[in-house]
């Protein structure tokens, strides 16, 4: 079953930048809607496109995401 989030993993993936930050903006064009508290349940599924989620940042609207090494 696909997730509901697995357009931004492939959008991270096809970047390929060693650190990524994005506005909840940028992620809701990438998905075509807002993030909500699920992506906390979900963000564990970026490792298996090669990519960690770090900082969340509700004051300022943006993740910043990791890959890995």
């Amino acid at each position: 079953m696909m997730s509901k989030y697995e357009p931004l993993w492939q959008y991270l993936q096809n970047n390929g930048s060693q650190i990524l930050q994005l506005s909840y903006e940028e992620i809701e064009t990438v998905l075509g809607f807002p993030i909500d508290h699920s992506f906390l349940n979900a963000k564990k599924e970026a490792v298996a496109f090669g990519y960690t989620v770090g900082k969340i940042s509700m004051k300022e609207k943006h993740v910043t995401f990791h890959k890995e090494k």
